[in-house]
């Protein structure tokens, strides 16, 4: 091993880093390792950091980009009405527009005590699995619930009853540090009122669900199958407690079940149908790939309320507006990182190492030279996520099976961009629930596979916190 630097070296000694820990050892920033998203990678740190286009797409496409931000950011409307481009808002939804729950296209959070309803986050539903609905699960991940469906539809036109209210309540969960520094986690508890179509199943399952940041899908959707599987393959193989498992998902254009890896549970295989079901399920719009209301049986109204469908049966949202719509999302930028030649985050990449935190949190890719647009092919990118299910634990569970993830599995986060949460969207709620109030509270609900790391983090002192904080808030 090379020298190190004088303030590193004695940094590292302070942090309890020596050179004969198995760990890696970072000592320098690796080449590029700044630029997140590779040669598409942007440099904002302000509230408008995960709202710019790739750095390498030409002017020429940016025209695209910026009719498709248009159709995300603007409200949509009740049909009938003049705006015939964006009306057929409902009959049930939870926002009138993307960029209601993706606000700035970042993170969303759970409702406050006071909030009328749960916009940017919103609720699952489904029963248990039975085999009398193997086709519905074989196509759907789940069995919805009979009256209210597969999602919890808080907001309504007018003339149509809502399905009830959100609230949020929390429990506090005392975790102490080895040196007795002892914080306070929050448990939510969720409660459905005011139910607008009677009683639901009696098994019900919930599954809370804020709204994730928007950067970086793209680069995502352009990782090789082949780089994922092996992700899961080298985990298998190395035995020793990760298991990442990829989920296996319904494709509604090719009718066949693929690979998932969006979606807090890897629940849907590609961008366009994300965009589709989050037209359908979030505003109640149709479209050609789902050209029907998030209407149950029970609904009468509903399935009633005039739609804002054209002359000749088109969807509410056209072929080309989701075209649009695809290529905004496919090309939202990842800022660069902040710091990463720093001491201190330095010490704080060697910590989340020697924690074992990127066996799932995979540091880095090269995305397919055959991506769906060009600027996302053939990049390095370092988006810290092997798009693997793992088992969390009882801690985090929602007890809620999708497709062939169980009720405690969860998708491995992306985590660039993770330090700007606050810059953007105005405060720091993680987790798929948005229970953490901070990072670092994060890290400690991890459980199931992960138990191994917190219990690494939880032997850290509080200059090695500190530390670790320093890298994640770099990325």
């Amino acid at each position: 091993m090379p020298p190190l630097p004088l303030r590193l070296f004695a940094l590292f000694l302070a942090l309890g880093l020596s050179a004969c820990d198995d760990a890696p050892r970072f000592t320098k920033a690796e080449p590029g390792e700044a630029r997140s998203g590779g040669s598409a990678t942007v440099r904002k740190t302000d509230q408008n950091a995960f709202s710019l286009p790739s750095a390498n797409l030409p002017p020429s496409r940016r025209v695209d980009f910026s009719v498709g931000n248009s159709f995300f950011r603007s409200p949509w409307v009740i049909a009938p009405s003049t705006t015939t481009a964006r009306d057929g808002l409902g009959p049930l939804f939870n926002t009138n527009a993307c960029q209601g729950c993706h606000i700035k296209d970042g993170r969303g959070h759970p409702p406050g005590p006071e909030a009328p309803n749960a916009v940017s986050m919103l609720v699952r539903l489904s029963i248990p699995d039975a085999p009398a609905y193997a086709k519905v699960i074989e196509q759907q991940g789940v069995v919805p619930e009979p009256v209210y469906g597969g999602q919890f539809q808080d907001m309504a036109v007018p003339g149509v009853t809502p399905e009830g209210k959100v609230r949020v309540d929390y429990t506090p969960v005392p975790v102490r540090f080895k040196d007795g520094t002892e914080i306070e986690l929050r448990k939510p508890s969720l409660s459905i009122t005011q139910l607008g179509y009677g009683p639901m199943h009696p098994d019900t399952r919930f599954s809370a669900r804020v709204a994730p940041p928007m950067i970086g899908l793209g680069l995502l959707e352009a990782i090789p199958e082949d780089a994922i599987l092996a992700n899961a393959a080298a985990q298998a193989r190395d035995n020793k407690g990760i298991a990442g498992r990829p989920n296996r998902v319904w494709d509604d254009a090719q009718q066949k079940t693929v690979l998932g890896r969006f979606g807090w549970k890897a629940g849907q295989p590609n961008l366009n149908q994300q965009n589709v079901h989050a037209f359908s399920g979030d505003m109640g719009l149709t479209t050609s790939l789902r050209p029907f209301d998030d209407c149950t049986d029970a609904q009468t109204a509903c399935k009633q309320a005039p739609r804002g469908n054209g002359p000749d049966g088109e969807p509410e949202v056209s072929d080309n507006i989701l075209r649009l719509v695809l290529f905004y999302t496919r090309n939202l930028a990842v800022p660069a990182r902040r710091d990463v030649s720093a001491p201190e985050v330095l010490a704080g990449k060697n910590l989340f190492f020697q924690a074992g935190c990127q066996s799932c949190h995979t540091p880095k890719y090269t995305t397919a030279a055959n991506a769906a647009e060009p600027e996302l092919a053939n990049q390095v990118i370092r988006p810290y996520s092997d798009l693997l299910l793992h088992d969390m634990g009882d801690g985090l569970a929602d007890n809620r099976s999708e497709f062939q993830a169980g009720g405690r599995d969860w998708r491995t986060p992306p985590l660039w961009g993770i330090g700007l949460t606050q810059a953007v969207s105005g405060h720091t709620q993680f987790l798929h629930d948005g229970r953490a109030r901070n990072l670092l509270e994060a890290v400690l609900w991890h459980g199931g596979e992960a138990k191994a790391a917190q219990q690494q983090v939880l032997t850290f002192n509080a200059e090695q916190r500190a530390a670790l904080l320093a890298f994640l808030n770099s990325l």
